[in-house]
């Protein structure tokens, strides 16, 4: 049941609600165990953190920051703070000293918490660079403080200093009882929390240039809410597996509406145990970005092409089954024949649990994924394994969502789903979405010139994002800063191309160059082990893995491999020439965002030789056909 609650007292409210029933979980690493939260601990917490905040001086709509992966006590102090009338900043856990320092001297922020070791490294060095930093509030209690560090203090230091204020106050006992008499600042604080205020400053990734705060204020969430649950079947029995970090705004506002609607969650606090966590919390949704969907399709594949012949046909008969009966039915809003329901209930019940339960998805509600373009070839793949994939588009600026699927009604394969409520789309020059309404920002924090080359004089925000409705769904195409121009004139959209050629097995990233430029090249990050077993299976000796990299056979693979996954593309577009690195894209580089979106600019710089190798000779070669190693599928 939704719960409209300002969010200064939304979990106390849940807390009259649903008590001692579990709000949320997370993993024990010592005892390899997961420990529930009940809303009333979790009430009891929060209620800590804003007496503490007031205890440390925080005034109304003081900006404090978050620098941690996903924990507890992220939640734990976003509506502390919520409760104060303060503003709460994430940042990435895998944030640079660079990175911190720019946004706390931009913000000019007092007090951070930081997660585990890495995050108070990182932020203790940061101190002597940020004129405003006083204290560092660290969550991970195993954390080893600087020896010179007089001012940090763990998490539990922390919330005593909130009991200690209650009992000057009078309230020695104040957090010993659920109904006990409120501290009088906490009250007329909470209760004059304005939808108009400032809830979070969301500093975007920074792909293209200086990073910028989009400002969030909480009639944006409010309305978003109201919007999404108008349109998604989440509900207090939900199991919700927390993924993505709580500094992406699709985890960030996801999680509040799923707290909004009293179901659980499972903060995974490391990406890396992700798998493992689906295993152990078999959740029934989780939001994802294509990424960790086109991960699950390659390793199915893998599974499928390491299986004995009657289990690869049995997988292959399944998949095409379920294709047919939720791809080119069921989507569609078309009832399939009787003897197509008859196959898949046969496979629904044997194969694709199977499947299924082996993944984690057995007790799957829906799963909604944005962030990126997802691949046709993945998406299909997704509902064909009956796993009910809700595709969307949004932004930071938006709240998160801006169109989704949408249960009952027709979707279509590479679609982002129908306009929520609330919401006003047009579509300006090159087919730019712009869109108006409560949910969209007023603009990024103390940058007023780039608020005004973003938000028209109309009110129109300028996405930079092109697409096209049909049927009432709504098409990307590509990202308009992003497309390219090649000396011939053809216009290139690098995403499209990258999004059909990355499910590739072979291929873990992957960046095409083509910007003025004759033709389309790539910069290939290879699966390397795949690379590896694949020379050891046709005795190709390497050296290492640049030598691997170079070989010449090896490229006319993959490159082959590329072909066949084009030929629909314009000839123009076809990528002609690649080449493999022997290293990944990386954030310590600068290449990759702390989304994992590439910076291509910096690609560009990293990779200048490489890249110019690739076009000494004007004319690119035929590409290879067959290649001159046939290469198993």
């Amino acid at each position: 049941m939704l719960n409209t609650s300002l969010f200064s007292v939304l979990v106390h409210e849940q807390a009259k609600r649903y008590g001692d029933k579990t709000a949320m979980s997370y993993r024990d690493y010592e005892k390899n165990v997961w420990v529930p939260v009940s809303w009333n601990r979790f009430s009891e917490v929060v209620r800590k953190v804003s007496a503490s905040l007031l205890a440390l001086g925080v005034d109304v709509q003081e900006n404090l920051a978050v620098f941690s992966q996903n924990m507890p006590e992220c939640l734990y102090v976003d509506f502390g703070a919520y409760g104060v009338r303060a503003v709460t900043i994430p940042f990435y856990a895998t944030s640079s000293e660079s990175q911190v320092v720019y946004m706390v001297n931009d913000a000019e922020i007092r007090y951070v918490f930081v997660g585990e070791q890495y995050q108070y490294d990182i932020a203790f060095r940061s101190m002597p660079h940020c004129p405003t930093l006083q204290k560092l509030i660290i969550f991970d209690s195993s954390v080893v403080k600087n020896p010179q560090d007089t001012v940090s203090v763990y998490f539990e230091e922390f919330l005593q200093a909130g009991a200690g204020h209650e009992a000057r106050a009078g309230k020695a006992d104040a957090f010993a009882a659920a109904g006990h008499e409120e501290n009088e600042e906490l009250k007329r604080r909470a209760a004059e929390l304005r939808m108009d205020d400032l809830a979070n400053i969301l500093y975007t990734s920074g792909t293209t240039g200086a990073s910028k705060g989009v400002m969030l204020i909480h009639r944006m969430y409010h309305d978003a809410i109201i919007a999404n649950d108008a349109v998604l079947t989440l509900g207090e029995k939900d199991v919700v597996l927390n993924f993505l970090p709580f500094t992406h705004v699709f985890e960030r506002a996801w999680s509040y509406l799923c707290l909004s609607e009293g179901a659980q969650l499972a903060v995974n606090l490391r990406p890396a145990d992700v798998l493992q966590s689906l295993q152990e919390v078999h959740p029934t949704c989780m939001c994802a970005v294509p990424r960790f969907w086109e991960k699950v399709y390659a390793g199915v594949q893998e599974k499928i092409r390491q299986s004995n012949p009657v289990q690869r046909k049995l997988l292959h008969e399944a998949l095409q089954v379920g294709k047919a009966y939720n791809v080119h039915y069921k989507m569609r809003g078309l009832i399939p024949p009787v003897s197509l329901r008859l196959r898949y209930a046969f496979f629904e019940k044997t194969v694709i649990a199977l499947l299924k339960r082996t993944l984690g998805f057995e007790n799957a509600n829906f799963f909604p994924t944005a962030g990126a373009a997802i691949p046709p070839v993945v998406e299909e793949f997704v509902h064909s394994a009956g796993i009910n994939m809700v595709a969307g588009y949004g932004l930071t600026e938006s709240t998160a969502t801006v169109s989704c699927d949408r249960n009952g009604q027709p979707k279509t394969i590479g679609s982002v789903g129908r306009l929520i409520g609330g919401l006003q789309l047009k579509f300006g020059e090159d087919n730019e979405i712009l869109l108006r309404g409560t949910s969209i920002t007023k603009g990024y924090y103390r940058k007023d010139e780039a608020t005004r080359a973003a938000i028209d004089e109309d009110g129109w925000f300028h996405t930079g994002d092109a697409g096209y409705l049909k049927n009432g769904e709504l098409f990307l195409t590509d990202r308009i800063k992003d497309l390219f121009k090649t000396s011939n004139g053809k216009y290139i959209a690098p995403q499209m191309i990258e999004s059909k050629l990355v499910v590739d097995r072979y291929i873990d990233q992957i960046v095409v160059i083509a910007d003025q430029r004759k033709f389309v090249s790539a910069l290939i990050v290879p699966e390397y082990n795949l690379l590896k077993d694949f020379a050891e299976r046709h005795h190709i000796r390497f050296t290492d893995m640049a030598d691997l990299c170079r070989n010449a056979d090896i490229n006319k693979m993959l490159l082959f491999r590329i072909n066949t996954l084009q030929q629909e593309f314009a000839h123009y577009e076809q990528v002609k020439r690649i080449t493999l690195l022997p290293e990944p894209f990386s954030m310590e580089k600068g290449e990759l965002t702390n989304t994992l979106k590439v910076k291509r600019p910096v690609v560009n710089r990293n990779y200048a030789a490489e890249i110019e190798a690739m076009y000494v000779e004007d004319t690119p070669p035929e590409v290879p056909c067959p290649p001159p190693v046939t290469p198993s599928v």
